[in-house]
């Protein structure tokens, strides 16, 4: 018979002193310094201060950031920063908090967006100069030139009667946000609270959403660097398309990738191709069960006026999987179609990386799932304007989350998603003492992790500076 080790005895007190809980989350509020956040949104929000005394809007926006980037749900979670003012300095009341939210009209919404951007220009331009280069796209095991824009769009479901929310095309009740993420850092650019019966492809709202992802990066990559933009089929209408299109009388070298549905002269134009090669998996060796091929050429011509010129269409079909979703047709030919249409011209790739490169469009729902343990699946108010201003601050967080990773983390802690960064990293205990008039973090020794979070903190220090 094994035995197994009992836990060793402990009894429990309080009145420890010098112990700090989520010690590594100090690096997310350090980051927001670092990239002059911080002070960008100081500045944005400056006309909200009432005394000189009180504490600033600007770095009440930030630690409510850091707050969601850590984890909490609710205003109330500020506590956790307030109670340790030896590692965090001052952080504001709930009620200031709640002040500031309410305070945010759309215009102090504009100038955090444009906090954001400048801030991010610093950050990729640090990453630049001491990584030489961001984090990219792949597909197929090759890398993605340029940037990588996905689109998408996400039910938050409520539970209480909040404004503008509303019975969901899936029948619960809630908001309809729509979300663009930058796929190679994992960034949140934009993302658009929406009432729970907006339309899934409402032309509308994808602009908006992207012309402001768009103004989130900086002019040096905007203007010359390719942007493939990615969307599922909600978002190929001839609007949104158009517009994607239209942006290159502008100097930005854009392109799309979206999913097409499949309808009576899509189905003919299967039914008409034999001529099949495998598709691609991640790693760039051939599925099995899964084939592809272009259909441009079969479609009628009126269908294919419709897109912008150069637009070309690709089928992948398979074996279905348990569980999923299928359609008649599916059914009668016994595998699963899906159709996409991408406007990179002939030379630009084989027709199987194509179809992986927009097949990898599926990483946007891990983005958006992470980002609901990131500030947006609860909101916290009644009113729409302050669910609003919270969505732009768990937006800030997730960007929090994703400069701290490729800035000063490698390897593993790199790439894992907020969850386990937090477990491993951001929720660490450590010890606080002050000596020779300089405050000391002491991160327990055995800790795993430990000198990782040393070394983070060794690079924040290091990162370069604008001259001012």
């Amino acid at each position: 018979m094994q035995v197994t080790a009992a836990r060793p005895k402990i009894v429990v007190s309080g009145g420890g002193r010098g112990v700090v809980g989520h010690a590594g989350t100090r690096l997310l509020a350090d980051v927001a310094d670092a990239t002059g956040l911080t002070s960008a949104f100081g500045d944005a929000l400056a006309c909200l201060r009432q005394r000189q005394s009180g504490h600033d809007p600007g770095r009440v926006a930030v630690d409510l950031a850091v707050m969601l980037a850590d984890g909490g749900e609710a205003i109330a979670d500020l506590a956790v920063l307030r109670d340790q003012a030896a590692l965090f300095g001052a952080v504001a009341s709930d009620p200031t908090a709640w002040r500031v939210l309410s305070g945010m009209d759309a215009a102090a919404l504009t100038r955090l967006r444009q906090a954001r951007a400048s801030a991010r220009e610093l950050a990729w331009a640090q990453t630049i100069e001491c990584r030489g280069s961001l984090p990219g796209s792949t597909a197929a095991g090759v890398p993605v030139p340029g940037l990588v824009l996905d689109v998408d769009a996400s039910i938050v479901v409520c539970h209480s009667e909040k404004q503008s929310a509303t019975r969901t095309w899936k029948m619960t009740f809630g908001f309809h946000p729509l979300f663009c993420f930058l796929d190679g850092t994992r960034e949140a650019l934009s993302g658009l609270l929406r009432e729970g019966r907006a339309g899934s492809n409402t032309t509308a709202d994808h602009i908006t959403v992207l012309d402001q992802a768009l103004a989130q990066i900086p002019d040096t990559h905007r203007y010359g660097t390719e942007i493939l933009v990615r969307a599922d089929s909600a978002g190929c209408t001839h609007g949104f398309l158009a517009h994607i299109r239209g942006l290159r009388a502008h100097g930005v070298n854009a392109r799309f990738s979206v999913g097409v549905a499949i309808t009576e002269p899509v189905r003919e134009a299967i039914r008409s191709t034999t001529a099949r090669i495998g598709a691609l998996d991640r790693a760039g060796e051939l599925r099995d069960g899964a084939e592809i091929c272009e259909i441009t050429g079969r479609l009628p011509a009126e269908l294919r006026s419709a897109y912008p010129e150069g637009t070309r269409f690709i089928v992948r079909r398979e074996r279905p999987h348990p569980g999923a979703q299928l359609s008649l047709f599916d059914t009668i030919e016994g595998m699963r179609h899906q159709v996409m249409a991408a406007d990179t011209p002939v030379g630009g790739g084989s027709i199987q990386y194509l179809e992986a490169r927009h097949r990898a469009h599926a990483r946007v729902e891990d983005r958006i799932r992470t980002g609901k343990d990131t500030g947006f699946s609860l909101f916290p108010s009644r009113v729409f304007a302050i669910n609003q201003a919270w969505l732009e601050l768990a937006l800030t967080g997730i960007d929090l989350i994703a400069w701290t990773q490729y800035l000063l983390l490698d390897g593993e802690l790199a790439a894992v998603e907020p969850k386990k960064l937090r477990y491993r990293l951001l929720h660490v205990a450590a010890r606080i003492t002050r000596t020779a008039r300089r405050t000391r973090l002491r991160v327990a020794e055995g800790w795993p992790w430990a000198a990782d979070l040393v070394t983070a903190f060794e690079r924040l220090a290091a990162l370069p500076q604008p001259i001012t």
